[in-house]
């Protein structure tokens, strides 16, 4: 299979799968009443999910990613080119989704990378384009982790393109306006029942840290389900609505705190 053939087959996958959880939308929203073309649905389609995903995946694959392996030479070794394309899409997909889980902790507790993350939060409006909106320095980081090892061990264009696949509709799937009730399977796959507590301004908002696998959340005691809905979603303070003040705002200065000195007379 030709690399142009597998892209068209992902292309086509990714579309297919958005039309699918847009029509779960239509069908089963879990807020009732939430439009398709909501308020800033064209920064989440337009600047996070085209214009910013093209340009950083030309930075992240051309200039960082080719950079590292061609002076390092790791890919040469091959070490998972002969397993299974499956084996190698179930290995990659498991080990990062646990790093994602760790480092998105990680986003909540240090003020320094929680400016890269609170552009994902800042949507009041939850649905399958919202999880475009990632800050640009996040993206850096997280797909470069997660497709660096792809190409340093040696896997084959199928596994970048395919393991994009996955993260773009499990992306489009955990943040989706839809109503799902998935039992018992819930404590292992992720979905929109637990993630959508995570963007409320209530209490999921520091729990619900897994992606795809909430088993991650129920292991290490984050996991938030309670029976009701979330009443509000984003941020609890003002947000740029621009793209570019967005990104410019992850990079305001700190708050001093001021400390009251009493003398005494």
């Amino acid at each position: 299979m030709e690399f142009s053939q597998t892209q068209l087959i992902g292309f086509g996958l990714l579309i297919l799968g958005s039309l699918i959880i847009i029509s779960l939308e239509r069908i089963f929203p879990y807020d009732k009443g939430q439009k398709i073309f909501r308020k800033e649905f064209f920064l989440d389609f337009f600047w996070y999910n085209i214009f910013q995903s093209a340009l950083l995946g030309i930075v992240i694959f051309s200039f960082i990613i080719n950079y590292i392996d061609s002076t390092t030479g790791l890919s040469r070794f091959q070490i998972v080119t002969d397993w299974p394309v499956w084996v190698q899409l179930l290995f990659f997909t498991i080990t990062h989704d646990l790093y994602i889980y760790l480092f998105h902790k990680w986003q909540h507790k240090n003020k320094f990378l929680w400016r890269l993350h609170e552009a994902h939060h800042s949507p009041k409006e939850v649905d399958w384009i919202s999880g475009a909106r990632s800050h640009a320095g996040e993206i850096l980081i997280n797909q470069t982790i997660e497709f660096l090892p792809i190409v340093l061990l040696g896997a084959p264009a199928e596994v970048v393109i395919f393991k994009s696949v996955i993260s773009g509709v499990w992306g489009m799937w955990i943040h989706a306006n839809v109503d799902v009730h998935s039992g018992k399977l819930q404590k292992y796959i992720n979905g929109p029942e637990m993630h959508r507590w995570h963007h409320s301004t209530g209490k999921g908002r520091n729990r619900n840290f897994a992606t795809k696998f909430a088993v991650w959340d129920w292991i290490f005691g984050t996991a938030y389900l309670p029976n009701e809905k979330p009443d509000d979603y984003g941020l609890k303070t003002e947000f740029p609505a621009n793209y570019f003040t967005q990104l410019a705002f992850a990079f305001r200065p700190f708050k001093k705190t001021v400390r009251k000195i009493n003398k005494e007379a």
